[in-house]
């Protein structure tokens, strides 16, 4: 026969109310008083059974994460590192449901019977009428990714603009004065975001903004691959000496385009990235990025959601949370001259 939350209560000494938000991680219950609950379950084996405890609480013991899209723009790694971050907090208390805000024609199945809250990770402003919808709904919902400042809602997102600068900045003390961003997805916040903290930089510098130097990707390693042949076309005297790519991803594609063309990373030209994937210390050259706690932010986002389903509040609040430049192999200083692309040229794959 399985435990129950009225054994466990009974062992404890406290009513199952007190269990319940104890094994929810609820900061209401004290932190003693939860660890005697916890581990009473821990040498019971209890097992939370989510449809009992829907049909008493009036509960679904659902915690959605919805993404912009999920086939245009979000990288394997930025997907795997939200739903670890999420499930790091939330373990076997929640059933975590996954789904793409763009796969919805209506959101009619968006509820507080199918949901306790919500946690949105936002790419672009199409996604207010979904993030107005949950708020309508009065479930709980936390913003992350991107600043939502037209309604209440908690926001925590990455710097994403002084990550940008700093990372170009770095290439500009290195020496590179020609350096070219390969952009993300159109209209994404993130995307408008680091091109920001890219001119920013050059601005700063006073380094020209050359409009040939800016061409606009989408975020994953096919539009890094053409952006970076539209590059190489401008030919050897006019290259860029580095190209700043939006997202790892588009690096990856970035290099190997330049490798097909005869370039050398980063001898005869320097990539950076941003993100810091689980595969960018892998490379050869290893990438160097920036780093987005992209993991940290999912982990901070459900824990506050969590609160908020406990205490049935309202709350409005932004957090930024600090990128970290990664410098590896990917970037060295400029030569004068390009000789092995002007010998090389462009390849047959081209």
């Amino acid at each position: 026969m399985s435990v129950t939350i009225k054994d466990i209560a009974k062992l404890a000494n406290v009513s199952h109310t007190t269990v319940s938000r104890a094994l929810n991680g609820s900061p209401l219950i004290n932190r003693e008083t939860k660890e005697k609950i916890q581990e009473i379950a821990r040498k019971l084996h209890y097992t939370p059974n989510f449809s009992a405890k829907s049909l008493v609480l009036d509960r679904s013991y659902n915690l959605g994460l919805f993404f912009s899209t999920l086939n245009e723009g979000t990288s394997a790694g930025f997907f795997f590192e939200s739903v670890r971050g999420v499930n790091s907090v939330i373990k076997g208390t929640y059933n975590l449901v996954v789904r793409g805000i763009d796969d919805y024609t209506d959101f009619k199945g968006i509820s507080r019977k199918s949901f306790d809250g919500l946690l949105v990770m936002s790419q672009s402003a199409k996604d207010d009428d979904f993030i107005r919808h949950v708020r309508d709904m009065q479930i709980p919902c936390v913003v992350l990714n991107r600043h939502v400042d037209s309604f209440d809602a908690v926001n925590i997102l990455s710097d994403d603009r002084q990550g940008a600068f700093q990372i170009v900045e770095y290439l500009i003390r290195e020496g590179h004065r020609r350096i070219a961003i390969i952009e993300g997805k159109a209209g994404f916040k993130s995307t408008q975001e680091r091109k920001k903290g890219y001119l920013d930089a050059m601005t700063k510098y006073k380094l020209p903004v050359r409009k040939d130097y800016q061409v606009q990707g989408s975020y994953d390693l096919e539009s890094g691959y053409h952006r970076m042949k539209e590059l190489l076309k401008l030919g050897a005297d006019e290259l860029p000496t580095a190209v700043f790519c939006s997202n790892d991803d588009m690096a990856v594609g970035a290099m190997k385009a330049a490798l097909e063309y005869g370039l050398t990373i980063p001898d005869d030209l320097s990539l950076a990235g941003f993100d810091d994937n689980l595969f960018s210390g892998y490379l050869s050259p290893a990438l160097t990025t920036v780093k987005r706690p992209v993991e940290q932010m999912s982990r901070k986002g459900a824990a506050v959601l969590v609160d908020l389903i406990e205490t049935k509040e309202q709350a409005k609040d932004t957090v930024y949370l600090r990128t970290e430049l990664m410098i590896r192999d990917s970037v060295s200083r400029p030569r004068e001259a390009l000789d092995k692309a002007k010998t090389a040229g462009p390849s047959s794959a081209d």
